[in-house]
């Protein structure tokens, strides 16, 4: 049997299933732990609600061993139970039966005779055993338990499309709200993508109306459950007291949450890569020069081109939602970000699959990996590279790099000249919605499969966009600008020079959509206090 020590020394870095501390390098739960226990203490019925892999089965879990001092803890996994258990009242109340009693008396310590009653109308499997039967048993269960009793529900989605699980939750409602009378469960808290009170939208057409409404007791579940730089630092502290890489951890950790926006999975997955890929790539000789800025974008854009559970998900969701991907193309491409209005379907999809997040009563995406991923499928779409920009792009893409760096100058002058001779008669309209989409579609076989780029959230708009582009290490800002006069066009070189000034850079990129026929086309570098910018105008 191992050691406390080397068990200890065998830590990773986990993207599969639950993480268990003793196992797993971890952000420290015990705050969020106490915020639910909280809840809980105050008989809430919840739904944990985030997009997928979010960390709600690990929150789950660690919050049942946080409880079990004080409570039963009886925590169930609807994904464990197979679609035959929801064709019928008698099939899902018997295999719940089966589950809860197995719950209960592999994680609490509990008198077996509390479950004789239960375990013998599943043992007779009459038939009889249908939902107000399996209720009344469950009640008699709360009545005699030595203490409160807490029922968890995990991957509680998987079972919303069926009207047996809205008849379940419609009994558990009537006794939730009657528990003060008739014994029953303390606190009900559900996991899952949907909550409680949006779940109904799973429903086919003409099905709610068989639901007795349990929709309207789930308190507002607002633990923060992303993670903090301070809480990023922490988990690399842990690791680095392992390994010993000598990385600079708050760098570290001020790149794992810029890109993500502390998204767990997304965290955990790119300090995997860089411990268990980049650490062993011949580009970087050993861990101390993987955890760095150059193999932290090593592992970016190994998350980018690996297919994985979550970025499936979200495709699939861009399938099954038209309305959603029409608003996130417009987000991207148009810097339309919409103002957060309750009842927006797209809007409210988008939010609640952690496509994007409300910041200042607007949406805008969630993170920059997000971004990008968002960028190589819409930009990879087939009708994208059908366009003679795209193709170009991609037949002169080699004279672009010069010894492994990019010429982002030579960039920009193929762009104007190629744009102007395809496009340059289209007139105001199409600069606004199409010119920056345009230069990111020209750009995007350039840096192929060696950079990625993404826009900065607090410079979209339809006014301006600072584009930020990672090749190789190197970075460079390029901001894409509508000509509204030379104020405003001085009022941009400003701007330019402030964004260089905090990412220590001395050279920038502007280009200039001008849909004035007097306009003086070309590239020229001109000086700007002490920067110089590359500025284009098409």
């Amino acid at each position: 049997m191992l050691g406390e020590k080397e068990i200890h020394m065998s830590k990773t870095f986990n993207t599969s299933a639950d993480c268990h501390p003793q196992l797993h390098y971890m952000v420290d739960l015990t705050e969020r732990l106490e915020q639910a226990k909280e809840m809980v203490d105050a008989g809430a019925y919840f739904t944990m609600n985030r997009a997928r892999q979010y960390g709600k089965t690990t929150m789950l879990q660690a919050l049942g061993e946080f409880l079990k001092a004080e409570y039963v803890v009886v925590s169930l996994d609807f994904q464990m139970m197979s679609a035959a258990k929801f064709q019928n009242e008698h099939a899902f109340s018997v295999a719940f039966a089966r589950n809860f009693i197995k719950a209960v008396e592999m994680e609490n310590t509990v008198d077996s005779h509390l479950l004789e009653e239960l375990k013998y109308a599943v043992k007779e499997e009459s038939g009889s055993l249908e939902l107000p039967e399996l209720f009344e048993y469950l009640s008699g269960f709360c009545a005699v338990s030595p203490r409160r009793v807490v029922l968890f529900i995990d991957e509680v989605d998987s079972a919303s499309n069926y009207q047996v699980f809205l008849d379940f939750l419609a009994q558990l409602r009537g006794y939730y709200i009657s528990r003060r009378k008739v014994p029953a469960f303390w606190s009900v808290i559900l996991a899952g993508v949907y909550d409680i009170k949006n779940m109904r939208s799973k429903l086919r057409p003409g099905q709610e109306h068989k639901v007795n409404s349990p929709w309207n007791i789930a308190a507002d579940f607002l633990i923060d459950m992303s993670f903090s730089e301070k809480e990023i630092a922490g988990m690399l502290q842990e690791y680095e007291a392992d390994v010993h890489t000598g990385m600079n951890i708050c760098q570290m950790a001020g790149l794992l949450y810029a890109y993500t926006s502390g998204y767990p999975y997304l965290v955990s997955r790119l300090c995997k890569l860089i411990d268990e890929q980049v650490a062993k790539d011949a580009e970087f000789s050993e861990k101390s020069s993987a955890w760095t800025e150059q193999g932290f974008l090593k592992a970016v854009r190994i998350l980018l081109a690996e297919p994985n559970t979550l970025f499936d998900s979200l495709i699939h969701k861009l399938e099954d939602y038209p309305e959603l991907e029409r608003m996130l193309r417009d987000l991207l491409f148009q810097g339309k970000e919409p103002a957060y209005v309750i009842g927006v379907r797209s809007v409210e999809t988008a939010l609640m699959f952690g496509f994007v997040e409300k910041s200042g009563g607007m949406i805008r995406i969630a993170n920059r990996i997000f971004e990008m991923l968002l960028y190589h499928l819409f930009l990879a779409a087939p009708k994208m590279q059908e366009e003679v920009l795209y193709r170009v792009a991609l037949k002169d893409r080699n004279v672009f790099v010069e010894n492994g760096c990019l010429n982002m100058t030579l960039v920009l002058e193929r762009f104007v000249m190629h744009f102007d001779d395809l496009y340059g008669d289209q007139g105001q309209r199409f600069y606004e919605e199409d010119g920056r989409r345009y230069f990111m579609l020209f750009l995007k076989p350039i840096i192929n499969g060696q950079g990625n780029c993404y826009v900065e959230a607090q410079t979209r708009n339809q006014e301006r966009t600072d584009l930020i582009v990672d090749y190789h290490g190197e970075r460079f800002v390029v901001e894409m600008k509508i000509w509204y006069g030379k104020a405003r066009h001085v009022q941009g070189e400003r701007q330019l020079a402030e964004y260089l000034e905090h990412y220590h850079l001395r050279k920038g990129y502007l280009i200039m959509f001008n849909f004035n026929k007097s306009k003086e086309k070309g590239v020229k570098e001109v000086v700007f206090e002490d920067k110089i910018l590359v500025e284009a105008v098409v």
